[in-house]
């Protein structure tokens, strides 16, 4: 790694979906919310923030983590790979 590199300081980190899943994405952290879309197979998403919501069992656990991909989306945690039981991100507002 070169230290003092723009780029990789600016990157923005994205987490892959669950392999072999197409996780859909909903107006907010439950499945009562209205579906917006669904994400391909194989996608990676950035987490803006995290809130706590319906729990969901996945290929990642059970979980009630919920994680804000853009602004009125949300995926349920237990279909992305964060390397982490808990909150990876700042709480969502």
């Amino acid at each position: 790694m070169v230290m003092g590199s723009p780029t990789s300081a600016n990157a923005a980190v994205t987490y892959p979906i669950a392999p072999g899943y197409n996780v859909n994405v909903r107006s907010g952290p439950g499945t009562q919310y209205s579906l917006v879309r669904t994400l391909p197979v194989g996608a990676h998403v950035p987490i803006f923030c995290q809130r706590p919501g319906e729990t969901i069992s996945g290929p990642y656990g059970t979980t009630n983590i919920w994680d804000n991909i853009k602004v009125g989306e949300y995926v349920s945690d237990a279909f992305v790979k964060t390397g982490s039981d808990g909150y990876v991100a700042p709480r969502c507002a």
